[in-house]
């Protein structure tokens, strides 16, 4: 038989044929399509040879008729394995029993290691993972992945630089970089205090060094505003670092351009789950059958690779969300749209000035309605802290 697979899934059996017309009967059988392979001779009155087990009743027809005797000596193929499978159920049942706890054991979250926190952050970290089902004894695949994690736990909690997130077999590794770490104090050398902008004084704080302007002036860039040269007259000066805080009143142009129209999407709370797995390029349905009757809407797909111990299995598990959502169209009034671009507008200057700069006042020069959109020139006087370090070289002491 040239098709082994075949012959193994329905099985053969090896049949005993003894008496004087063996010759005859093989004949007899070949003509009538029963197979037969391994034909063996033992002797002038025996031989042995294999069958398929369809055809096992089928030859006993034929063998009455010869003068031979058969008998039955081995079976083998899936049948017959099936049956003393059955037999052994129970310990079919327990083998497959422990595959399955084994693998499931695999998929659950049994550690989450927190490296490069305060135990402060830690804390606020762990609270957020419980929030997000990331705790011990939770199966990996009911959890988001790994960069989802990572982008919530960044957008969540405000001490955190950067966090990176890896799962090492059962186990979660969190790397983090903390905000405002600790500044190495740094040593200043002499130096005088300059004004980085024109502005107008409303607030001297000086800690070290000689003010050479006052309240109410008027400065250019680059002009001195504290000297880090102390002492009285006719003696030699001392040179110090300078330090302190120079407020003042700065300007600044905004121009902003608003629709005032705008289209965008929000979610409606309908949504539908979907659950496959993934094996290669090919998705297998699990959950979740049909198409969903959304006419605009957003899908996130989340997919979790499957282990057994610590090996990565080739398949996966896809975890699919899909929400429904609605065009929303806005309108401002001519007042909100102001309101709006005005808003925008100091948005955009906050991002050219210290944290601590306080706007004083808003100007508009110029406003006007065009082609659906408000456009609006602003003029900003904002209180900002204008001195900067320059050092005190040789050549200027002299």
């Amino acid at each position: 038989m040239k098709n082994q697979w075949t012959v193994f899934l329905f099985g053969k059996v090896t049949v005993k044929v003894t008496g004087k017309g063996i010759e005859r009967l093989l004949n007899v059988l070949i003509r009538n399509e029963i197979h037969i392979w391994n034909v063996k001779r033992h002797g002038t009155d025996t031989i042995t040879f294999k069958i398929k087990l369809s055809d096992a009743l089928k030859i006993r027809h034929f063998v009455r008729k010869s003068g031979c005797r058969i008998s039955f000596l081995g079976k083998s193929g899936a049948p017959f394995l099936l049956m003393r499978l059955l037999k052994n159920s129970g310990f079919l049942i327990g083998a497959v029993f422990f595959v399955v706890i084994v693998f499931l054991l695999s998929n659950v979250i049994w550690g989450i290691e927190v490296k490069g926190a305060k135990p402060a952050t830690e804390y606020q970290i762990r609270q957020e993972l419980d929030k997000m089902g990331v705790k011990i004894g939770k199966f990996q695949f009911f959890v988001d992945n790994a960069e989802g994690i990572q982008r919530r736990l960044t957008d969540n909690v405000g001490e955190l630089t950067w966090v990176g997130v890896e799962l090492k077999g059962t186990t979660y590794h969190l790397q983090v970089v903390e905000k405002n770490e600790p500044k190495q104090p740094v040593k200043l050398t002499p130096r005088n205090l300059i004004a980085k902008k024109k502005a107008v004084i409303v607030r001297m704080d000086i800690d070290d060094g000689q003010k050479v302007v006052d309240v109410n002036d008027y400065v250019e860039r680059g002009q001195l505003l504290v000297s880090g040269q102390i002492g009285q007259e006719g003696k030699e000066p001392e040179l110090v670092a300078a330090k302190g805080d120079v407020w003042g009143e700065t300007w600044y142009k905004g121009h902003v351009e608003l629709p005032i129209k705008s289209t965008f999407f929000v979610y409606n709370g309908k949504e539908k789950r979907k659950y496959s797995l993934l094996l290669g390029s090919f998705e297998i349905p699990v959950w979740g059958f049909g198409k969903h009757e959304f006419k605009d809407y957003k899908m996130e797909k989340n997919i979790h690779k499957l282990h057994f111990l610590k090996w990565k299995l080739p398949i996966s598990y896809v975890d699919k969300t899909i929400r429904e959502q609605e065009k929303f169209i806005r309108t401002y009034t001519d007042q909100e749209a102001e309101e709006k671009a005005i808003e925008l507008a100091k948005n955009d200057i906050k991002k050219k000035v210290d944290e601590d700069a306080i706007f004083k006042d808003e100007k508009i020069l110029h406003k006007v309605i065009k082609n659906g959109k408000v456009i609006l020139d602003i003029h900003f006087k904002i209180i900002e802290n204008i001195a900067i370090g320059q050092p005190i070289t040789k050549e200027i002491h002299e």
